[in-house]
Formats: C-alpha cells, structure tokens, sequence
C-alpha cells in the first residue's frame, strides 16, 4: 500500500501543476474591465503636416506680418496669434503679460480663456456623440435633461441656437428670487431655475435664431448624462487627451482660480470674478493657439463625422432674414451669393477675446486669443482673401 501511494505522488504533483495552468490560462483570457472612457467616442489626430514650399511661406509670411505690424503696431497685441497651412505653422507670435502682478510673459504654453470659442469644442463633443449614435440630433431635449421644461426643444435646436430660451447672465441678474449672486451659478442650477421659476422664453422654440450662452450650458449637462463624466472630464477623454492637447483644460472650480491667467481691461486694470465664472460649455476652457491648431486639424481631417452629419454642421439655421451672416451647428458662418462661404467662431468674455477661423478649403487654420480686452482679435478675418477668394469689404475695425 505504501509503494502505491509512492508511485502516484509524481502523478499527482503533475496534475496539480496541469490544473495549476489551466487555471492560469483561464484568468489571462478573461476580458478587461472595460470603463466608460473606454466607450467614449474619441477624436484622432490627423496625419503629419505637409510641408509648404520655402517660396510660397515667404510670400504669404510677408503680408501675414504686415497686417500684424498694422493691426497690433510694437507688438501691442496681449495674447498669442498663430497661421498655419496643412498643419505647418507659417507665423506666430506671442505678446504681453499673463500675469502682470507676477510679471509672467505669454509664451506658446500659456493657457487662457478662448470664451465663446469654446463653443466649438462643446459642439464637436456632442456631435461625437451622435455621429456614435448615442444621442440623436433631433432627440427632445427633455428625454435626456428630464427636468428640461420646453418640450419640443431639440439638441439641434441647441446648437443652432433656435430654442428661444433666454439668456442665464440675464434673468439670474437683479431679481433674487430667481438667484442670488452671492452665490456661485453652475451649469445644475440654471436647469433648476429654469424647471422651477417659469423663467419664459425669448420667443417660441424653433422660430427664430437668437444667440444665447444657455444653449450650450445645457449641452454641457448633456455631454455628463450620456457620457457619465464631468464635463471636463469627458472633454478631456473624448477630445483633448487624444489630440494631445497638453495645456487645455476646463475651468469649473473656485479653488484653481489663483491658477489660471486673469483677464484685464484696455486699460490694464485686472478683471475680477463674478458668480457667472463656474458656468461651463459656453465657455471656461483654456487652451493655447498650438492646442487649437491641433484640434482644428482633427475636426477638419477625414472620418471626423460621417458625410451627411458633416454637412448639417455646415447649414445654415439662422437665415429667416435675408443676410450673409448665419449659424450652424456650433460654428459661425458668412455666406455669399456668390456662393462663397467663410466659418469661423469668436468669443469675448471678461477681458479675454479670441477669433478661430477654419479656412477649410484653403486648409488654413487662423487663431487669436487675448487676456486684455480689444476687439483688434476679431480683425484676424482680414487675413482670409490671401489664402482664398473671400469678397470682404472692409471697415476699419477699433
């Protein structure tokens, strides 16, 4: 009996050591944990850039650097200004403070307010989403916000600005029974304010175009429920961690306030905060015109959307009067009868001012950003009819 359980002990060491890495096997073929950033629907960077003749770049550098001698005369300009075609930056400068009590410079990594400009970006999120088929541009808002109060509202209607809601700076201003200004807004209490107060519209929803930064706080809270993260996290994810967008983030907190560039007026006075500053979507991103150049070059290379999705970005919702200048979905737009068609998206918020501007066809990508209020950001557009046909007829522009 003894020999016997001697011999099997070789043949059971073998089993177990059989059963051992089996076990083995089993575990490492079990599927990761897969998380919701994982799910997300992400932008990818485009291609390398292609590289300009040295010819052509000097030719254009020369009148690039004329407007900017013209428009910001002793390097005057408070902010960072960049062109670039095929991805290859042709010009840029960078000029002033950051912080004037520190006496920090801007450099091509200072991040500042790009205000409305971020617009873009919250609309490239949520079209993201629909072109993953998560949401639907035509999806009534309150199946998704369900204590949105206007019914036949759409996330269409959002990012054309056609939902007649009212603009939140306005009716949380001087009537504290809607909101006392002691206290910070955020992006929740103004959905609250509008469930619960009977704020009222501007006009009927879908009837009219009428620019209003509640839009696109709503579609902040939108890009959180579908997406299952912070706003700043899902820009992050789905947006600036795949492009490599080091030096842009989302501003949405008090305590990172003695972090960020302040703004100040012509006069160099610094502006201060106000109760509207943690209010997200419509604004509050900083970034860097390199940052930008990155995703402009993302949003505008192939895949980006599928082709009829593309094209409804590109329509124009606010043309119930005759005129050029219209809206799409999350980019503004002049267009010719000629049939000529100019995008672009400024922003101005506090002091900070900023003009993006996607020559598309030219693919030519302009961007200004200032932290000291100054309309000269907007002038930027001048600079269209050396790449392109672009029939502008210029005023002089303060």
């Amino acid at each position: 009996m003894s020999l016997l359980k001697k011999t099997n002990i070789p043949q059971i060491l073998f089993l177990i050591l059989v059963f051992a890495s089996c076990g083995k096997e089993k575990a490492t073929t079990q599927k990761p944990t897969v998380t919701v950033e994982d799910t997300l629907p992400k932008m990818k960077p485009a291609g390398p850039e292609k590289r300009l003749p040295a010819n052509y770049v000097n030719s254009v550098t020369g009148r690039i650097n004329h407007f900017y001698n013209k428009n910001w005369p002793n390097n005057s300009m408070n902010g960072s200004f960049l062109v670039a075609r095929n991805g290859q930056i042709i010009f840029e400068r960078y000029n002033g403070f950051a912080n004037k009590n520190e006496g920090t410079k801007i450099t091509a990594e200072t991040s500042v307010q790009i205000a409305s400009v971020s617009k873009v970006l919250t609309a490239t999120a949520v079209l993201k989403l629909v072109n993953a088929g998560k949401i639907d541009l035509d999806q009534k808002v309150n199946t998704i916000l369900k204590t949105f109060p206007y019914e036949n509202c759409t996330i269409r209607m959002l990012l054309s600005h056609r939902t007649g809601m009212r603009n939140y700076a306005y009716f949380t201003d001087h009537d504290k029974s809607v909101w006392d200004r002691h206290n910070q807004l955020t992006n929740q209490d103004i959905l609250d304010i509008l469930a619960t107060k009977n704020i009222g519209l501007e006009a009927p929803t879908g009837t009219r175009f009428s620019y209003c930064n509640t839009n696109y706080a709503m579609l902040a809270l939108i890009i959180e429920k579908v997406t299952g993260l912070k706003y700043k996290e899902a820009m992050s994810e789905m947006i600036f961690k795949p492009l490599g967008m080091t030096h842009t983030y989302v501003f949405d907190d008090d305590k990172d306030r003695k972090n960020i560039v302040p703004s100040y007026k012509g006069n160099g006075v610094e502006i201060g905060f106000d109760y509207l500053d943690n209010v997200y979507g419509d604004k509050n991103i900083f970034s860097t015109v390199r940052d930008l150049l990155k995703f402009d070059r993302a949003r505008n290379a192939p895949g980006f959307l599928k082709p009829e999705l593309l094209k409804e970005v590109y329509t124009g919702y606010s043309n119930e009067r005759k005129g050029t200048k219209n809206y799409g979905l999350g980019i503004r737009m002049i267009n010719w009868d000629s049939g000529q068609n100019y995008y672009f998206h400024n922003g101005w918020w506090h002091g900070n001012t900023s003009s993006y501007v996607p020559l598309m066809k030219e693919n030519v990508t302009i961007i200004a950003l200032s932290n000291k209020m100054t309309r000269k950001t907007y002038a930027v557009r001048k600079l269209a009819p050396i790449f392109g046909d672009y029939p502008f007829v210029f005023k002089d522009e303060e």
